[in-house]
């Protein structure tokens, strides 16, 4: 689904803190995908974006150009009762996700995931 169906389909997602676990996870074919978890739904996902032109502004914020919404793919992997509970699943996460086709281990914690 794409990222803002996903904010439609339950509105607690949009007001909801939201933690990011790095953007540079790859698959098989060296696709990037972003990783956040969710924290009123305990839901852990996957954001892939397709390539963009990211630009910084004087302030410091990044900004991306050509990219449309229904480009953002989300996929759901997992749920996790607390941060602290996912902190503790995805330990070494860091190092992890720098490895190619780095989703093979993020599947290790999260079998069930599509």
């Amino acid at each position: 689904m794409d990222i803002e169906s996903f904010y439609e389909q339950n509105e607690a997602r949009r007001e909801s803190a939201e933690f990011e676990f790095g953007g540079e996870w790859t698959d098989a074919v060296d696709n990037e995908y972003e990783l956040s978890w969710v924290e009123a739904t305990g839901e852990l996902y996957l954001m892939v974006e397709p390539d963009a032109v990211v630009t910084e502004d004087a302030f410091g914020d990044f900004f991306t150009h050509g990219e449309l919404v229904t480009d953002l793919t989300v996929v759901i992997i997992g749920k996790s009762p607390s941060l602290a509970a996912l902190e503790d699943t995805l330990s070494g996460w860091e190092d992890a996700m720098l490895e190619p086709n780095s989703l093979v281990w993020l599947h290790q914690r999260f079998p069930t995931a599509p």
